[in-house]
């Protein structure tokens, strides 16, 4: 096995390009190797330690998070639970606090699971990805870049550097609702998180919503949009509750059938639709939104 320490990032991609597999955290790589579920790769290049990687960026064009930047730091950065709220809210609930001080967003978003709570937050929230290879750079829509469970359409020698989300509208709020059976190490059995924006009278001007673990993928609600806008917030959550649980794929399995996943995905897209639409408002809601708001595991 071959194991080396990148000291820049041109050295990263170079290792990239002669076969070996980026490592930062690894958090989703050796528990896949303990489980069996995945082998070892025979060639690894740590990029941990590439400064440019761990940088959070803000702008006039929004914001840039840096792939290395880790959950714990996300739950915590002003600009991030400010403007952002649905991504903190994730952040939070990711793993332990152990795997979220070492877990990273860019090996969450490449890991490309349906069950990953900051993928739907960062789609609702307009993130786009960048790849970098020798070759050149590209940046991605979420929507492209997840093609399955475990999948992405990224090379094998494009290395995820950044994601870049764009600025936030004026009276705009975001939430992620996970359904948990506990709080700590859990995986999503469902979620969902949406992004509002209120017009001057209080009806939603503009949403997204954005559905965890009932689809091959993180989905979008395609038509959330279309029934939330011109509605005050309360219709508008009920109304999304029925549209997701229509458009939910989810599978049975020993956590949960799909019929109880596709009810209560629908549950928690109106939670997540009344949590951003009453943070757009102004309203003071502690990150994460689940223990705010005392949904899912009380302990």
């Amino acid at each position: 096995m071959s194991f080396v320490i990148a000291g820049s990032l041109d050295e990263a991609l170079a290792a990239l390009a002669a076969g070996a597999r980026p490592i930062a955290g690894g958090t989703d790589l050796v528990v896949g190797v303990r489980q069996g579920k995945a082998m070892l790769p025979t060639s690894l290049v740590a990029i941990d330690r590439l400064d440019e990687l761990g940088h959070i960026e803000s702008g006039e064009h929004g914001v840039r998070i840096g792939a290395t930047v880790t959950h714990a730091r996300l739950m915590i950065e002003p600009t991030i639970v400010s403007g952002y709220t649905a991504l903190a809210d994730a952040a939070a609930l990711v793993g332990s606090p152990s795997t979220r001080n070492i877990g990273t967003l860019g090996g969450n978003v490449m890991n490309a699971s349906p069950a990953m709570d900051t993928g739907a937050p960062l789609m609702v929230l307009g993130a786009v990805v960048q790849l970098r290879s020798t070759q050149g750079s590209r940046s991605v829509e979420l929507s492209d870049l997840w093609t399955g469970p475990g999948q992405t359409s990224a090379t094998a020698d494009e290395l995820c550097v950044a994601l870049d989300l764009p600025p936030r509208p004026a009276r705009s709020g975001s939430a992620y609702v996970r359904l948990e059976y506990r709080r700590a190490m859990e995986i999503a059995v469902v979620g969902a998180a949406a992004s509002v924006t209120l017009a001057d009278d209080g009806t939603i001007l503009d949403g997204a919503v954005a559905l965890t673990a009932v689809a091959p993928t993180i989905i979008e609600v395609d038509d959330a949009g279309t029934f939330m806008t011109g509605h005050m917030p309360d219709a508008a959550a009920a109304a999304i509750a029925t549209v997701a649980s229509d458009v939910a794929q989810p599978i049975s399995d020993l956590r949960g059938s799909d019929s109880y996943r596709r009810h209560t995905v629908g549950v928690m897209a109106a939670r997540a639709v009344d949590a951003a639409s009453r943070r757009a408002a102004g309203e003071e809601i502690g990150v994460p939104v689940n223990r705010a708001i005392g949904v899912g595991a009380s302990q």
